[in-house]
């Protein structure tokens, strides 16, 4: 088989990978980011999540391992992060139990994978910022 052959069909393999399988397949060949790295990556910086094309949430991860989440539209819940093993784990003031994911960075942005979800679309965060997050409800001005 020629070079020109093989090209284009790892061209078109690529492109079936795209149309078929999108954020799974990046997902699958993009290693887990997780620990100091996940640190690394967000302290100082506000993380825009969408799920499906559709704003989900966003994150603002401060020193310390602390976060301020909200929803789209909701108010804003404080809560502090910790690695186990390849996951990030998140545990906020109104939710006791860790909420754990699978990060990675792919060509979509910081892709979130929930622990054990296969029924949804992975978060993808295509945006971050240095500005801190506008939040709503009772805790605004504190």
């Amino acid at each position: 088989m020629s070079g020109n052959f093989l090209a284009r069909l790892k061209a078109a393999a690529l492109a079936l990978a795209l149309t078929s399988g999108g954020v799974a397949t990046c997902l699958a060949e993009a290693p887990p980011v997780a620990g100091e790295a996940f640190g690394a990556a967000t302290i100082g910086r506000t993380f825009y999540y969408s799920r499906d094309g559709q704003s989900y949430g966003v994150e603002q991860y401060l020193p310390g391992r602390r976060v301020i989440w909200a929803f789209t539209g909701d108010d804003c819940r404080k809560g502090f992060w910790y690695p186990e093993g390849q996951e990030i784990c998140f545990v906020y003031e109104d939710t006791p139990e860790p909420q754990c994911w699978t990060f990675r960075q792919t060509g979509e942005g910081l892709t979130a994978v929930y622990r054990d979800d296969t029924e949804n679309a992975p978060l993808i965060a295509r945006r971050s910022s240095p500005e801190p997050m506008a939040c709503l409800g009772p805790d605004v001005g504190v």
